[in-house]
């Protein structure tokens, strides 16, 4: 009978940003890639928003894997239902290190503004509601709530925060029962945000994304 164990480890976790920290810094951005990307690739639609006074840092996902079996191109993944709590455990500590080793280094007052798309978005939720950092703005583009989180118990802490969703008319993945879900499940948990619908499918789109972040 075999037994199974877990130990912790030392590894290279990879990250790219736009922009150098400094007291000069109004706008910190956070960007979680969605599932089967890379942050390499994720940042390249943030180019726009690079206006001397914008930070962006995009972490990538810990587990790599070539997106068509054992060739293609390599992708990045946050997480499986396989020991999932341990994965979240792991990524909330990488992300949480980022954080705390950039807002250390621009200016107290500056908006942090934590993005996630598709997968990205429930990463994003995961490790705020693990840490509670300091925040601004929770954009959730093309993705949901968790809903295995319970958000009732921290209303004070989302109070003074804003949160917007965004996804695109012809989104596969954007249902008409994912609206509804997600409607609800806002309800039930005391949440609120502000919703804008455009054209296009499960992407980022650059001029939307920027016409968002001049209104933050």
């Amino acid at each position: 009978m075999y037994e199974s164990h877990s130990t912790r480890v030392e590894r290279t976790a990879h990250y790219y940003t736009i922009g150098k920290p400094g007291p000069h810094i109004k706008k910190l951005w956070i960007v979680c890639h969605g599932y089967g990307q890379l942050a390499s690739r994720i940042i390249q639609k943030f180019n726009d928003l690079d206006d001397g006074q914008t930070l962006i840092i995009a972490p990538e996902g810990l587990s790599r894997f070539y997106w068509q079996g054992v060739t293609g191109h390599v992708a990045a993944s946050w997480m499986t239902k396989m020991d999932r709590l341990e994965e979240i455990a792991d990524y909330t500590r990488y992300i949480k290190s980022l954080y705390e080793l950039y807002t250390a280094q621009i200016a107290e007052d500056a908006k942090i503004i934590l993005f996630g798309f598709s997968q990205g978005c429930a990463t994003q939720c995961r490790w705020v509601m693990r840490e509670f950092p300091k925040f601004d703005h929770l954009i959730l583009w093309g993705g949901r709530f968790p809903e295995d989180l319970d958000y009732r118990p921290h209303q004070q802490y989302f109070a003074n925060k804003d949160i917007h969703f965004l996804y695109g008319d012809e989104d596969q993945y954007i249902t008409r029962e994912f609206i509804d879900w997600q409607e609800n499940f806002a309800k039930e948990q005391s949440l609120e945000y502000q919703t804008t619908k455009f054209k296009g499918k499960h992407v980022i789109d650059r001029a939307v994304l920027k016409e968002l972040a001049e209104r933050l």
